[in-house]
């Protein structure tokens, strides 16, 4: 009994500290945190504004902390619009996913160029692990008094050449998916890595 008693008490200080450790992994005093992609094209640097998408930013950092965007292909490309990824692995295969998030477009945050925002579906509530960088201004993605919008949770800090050089490459409609804007020449991201606070 006593046996049993001792573990399940360091189960549950296991646990707790696991809690503790994960809180600590997305940096959740970080108004500011800031993200690594280092894609097969190129390093881009994100920083992320917990201020204005908390919620958003958390999900993303959970996603990044996990390991779900390591080995992930950049799925969609329309130049002067978006870049999108952090769905699909290498095998072109809806890699899973968390509960949707609560939308929080308007949180003043427009989509402009450079900036990261949050892909979804119709339903605006609908979005999970899937982000886009906007590489052109794209104000018709930001909510208005008739519509949600998409929200955005961030900027590009380093890497814009990067992006430049993603939108320029060819692109198809992939039959497997039957999506449109696929790259031709696979775009990996193949690591996300949260860096530690200024």
């Amino acid at each position: 009994m006593f046996r049993r008693m001792c573990t399940f008490s360091m189960l549950c200080l296991s646990m707790s500290l696991s809690t503790m450790a994960w809180a600590i992994d997305i940096q959740s005093n970080t108004l500011y945190p800031r993200v690594e992609l280092d894609t097969s094209m190129g390093k881009i640097v994100v920083e992320l504004d917990r201020t204005r998408a908390p919620i958003t930013v958390d999900n993303f950092l959970t996603y990044v902390v996990k390991g779900h965007y390591d080995n992930t292909l950049f799925h969609r490309v329309i130049a002067d619009f978006v870049v999108q990824g952090g769905g699909l692995d290498l095998k072109q295969e809806e890699k899973p996913y968390d509960a949707p998030i609560v939308n929080e477009s308007g949180n003043g945050l427009s989509n402009s160029f450079g900036t990261i925002a949050m892909a979804r579906d119709n339903d605006p509530h609908s979005a999970t692990s899937q982000f886009y960088f906007n590489v052109a201004d794209n104000e018709r993605l930001d909510p208005s008094s008739r519509r949600w919008g998409y929200a955005v949770f961030g900027e590009v800090t380093q890497g814009e050449e990067v992006l430049a050089a993603m939108v320029a490459v060819a692109t198809e409609h992939n039959r497997k998916l039957d999506w449109p804007d696929f790259p031709v020449e696979d775009i990996i991201l193949k690591k996300a890595t949260l860096l530690p606070r200024k």
